[in-house]
């Protein structure tokens, strides 16, 4: 079992000021893997003075230098993919074949993606009509919280941005999935990140979270993570009023359109609700489908969802592997149970263990018919390989149907896309994807209403981890 006991401060890997020992659960033989160090206040207060003293220096180095040291960070991220694939396998549970490409890669896409848009970034507007200027300069320090569903995915999602505009950094990944974060503290180590421009405190939310979104020297946070821990987190932040930068939950539907070729569209949307075991916050699980094509869809996605392989993530495949802990594995299968008892039709999978595994918390590729809007399951994000159907007629209703969230990340159209054209305007979520579920590289990713707000990648996610400054008469 590993042990990463310390945390990234000021260019040192130091102890804790009066953490506490916390195990890390491997989700596919739930024994422990790994130990952190839970971190405390004290900690977070040495992290962020050391963030504070490096910002006034680094603030000030040329875009260039910047580049040229985000170079050097993708050099050595490079060098430790298997190493990130390793341990995230371990942690939260995804296969190793899918960790150390999908997952390890996803960081180094962000990674790549700012570096592109250092080049073309206005750093400095004129103002039409007048001698003044508008410049972009960095906000200072910044409290970085990540999860453990797509780990490197969101860490360099703001790190590279941070490190771009010209900001400092204190990290707390979650506590399900540390220690790929320690890997990449000793990344910012090896590429030569001066001190104090990036820390690492380990730790969970109330002990870490809570003193990060409450520092009065801390100018911005950005999270990633539920929509009740962003509610929280900019309740906190409300004092200081620093800035509150977040991508929240989702429920992302799959409009499927009536002339629709099942076998060319679907199965690359579908991907998007089995990758990474369903743990995907984009994950497009509502499946809207004509009525007349009701008979024909179930089958399809049916067959689909049977073909799904489920196996340990040590060993080497396309399988899926559980999800990331026991609280929420027995969450999905509440919400199996209530889609039956609400009244859902069962088409595959349904509660328990899979019949191929006898412990960890593995899910069985579920799907369910006859799914209405008033059900739990049409609401509330699954974060598992939960697909529903729901009917529509008339592609106005199936429309509504899609925005009737309370989130707005993402929404999927499986069909031709000369038919899907005129309603990508209409769907209200931040990213439309047809005949597939992700974003791109370079591309604004962020959500619509309770899926947070600002954006992450290229010249985007640069933007809003800077200020904006008008400058008159010089």
């Amino acid at each position: 079992m590993r042990e990463r006991l310390q945390h990234y401060i000021g260019g040192s890997w130091v102890d804790s000021v009066g953490g506490i020992r916390h195990a890390v659960i491997n989700p596919a033989t739930e024994e422990p893997c790994t130990t952190i160090v839970l971190g405390t206040g004290a900690d977070v207060d040495r992290a962020v003075a050391a963030a504070k003293r490096a910002f006034v220096t680094f603030s000030q180095t040329t875009v260039s230098e910047r580049k040229v040291l985000l170079e050097r960070i993708v050099a050595e991220y490079k060098k430790r993919m298997a190493d990130f694939g390793e341990v995230i396998s371990e942690e939260m549970g995804a296969p190793i074949s899918f960790a150390s490409t999908s997952q390890a890669g996803s960081g180094l896409n962000y990674l790549n993606g700012t570096i592109e848009a250092l080049d073309g970034f206005a750093w400095e507007e004129a103002v039409p009509g007048s001698a003044a200027r508008v410049v972009h300069e960095p906000i200072g320090v910044v409290a970085a919280i990540t999860p453990w569903n797509w780990p490197l995915n969101q860490i360099c999602a703001k790190i590279a941005p941070c490190i771009a505009a010209g900001n400092t950094v204190v990290l707390k990944p979650s506590e399900e999935c540390p220690s790929n974060a320690a890997i990449f503290a000793e990344v910012m180590d090896a590429a030569g990140v001066p001190a104090g421009v990036f820390n690492l405190v380990q730790g969970d939310g109330l002990g870490v979270g809570v003193a990060l979104t409450v520092h009065p020297d801390v100018d911005m946070v950005s999270f990633t993570g539920s929509t009740r821990a962003g509610i929280q987190i900019a309740k906190n932040a409300a004092d200081t009023v620093k800035r509150v930068h977040q991508e929240l939950g989702g429920k992302s539907p799959n409009l499927v359109l009536a002339d629709a070729d099942f076998v060319t569209s679907l199965p690359p949307t579908l991907d998007g609700v089995i990758c990474n075991t369903g743990q995907s916050c984009i994950a497009p699980t509502r499946l809207l489908v004509p009525t007349g094509r009701k008979a024909e869809a179930e089958e399809f996605v049916r067959a689909f969802f049977a073909d799904v392989k489920v196996g340990s993530p040590a060993e080497q495949g396309d399988h899926i592997g559980p999800v990331v802990n026991k609280a929420q594995w027995t969450k999905i299968q509440g919400l199996i149970e209530t889609s039956i008892a609400e009244g859902a039709t069962l088409l595959e999978g349904g509660p328990g263990l899979p019949d191929s595994v006898n412990r960890g918390y593995y899910v069985r590729p579920t799907v369910f018919a006859d799914v209405t809007p008033d059900m739990t399951i049409f609401r509330e994000e699954t974060f598992g390989p939960i697909a529903t159907i729901t009917t529509y007629d008339g592609i106005e209703e199936g429309i509504e149907l899609a925005n009737r969230t309370a989130y707005g990340l993402s929404a999927v159209i499986s069909g031709p896309p000369e038919s899907a054209r005129p309603i990508v305007g209409k769907l209200r979520a931040g990213l439309v994807a047809v005949n597939g579920w992700g974003g791109v590289k370079g591309g604004a990713f962020g959500g619509y209403k309770q899926s947070g707000n600002g954006r992450e990648g290229g010249a985007f996610g640069l933007r809003d981890f800077m200020e904006a400054k008008t400058v008159v008469g010089v």
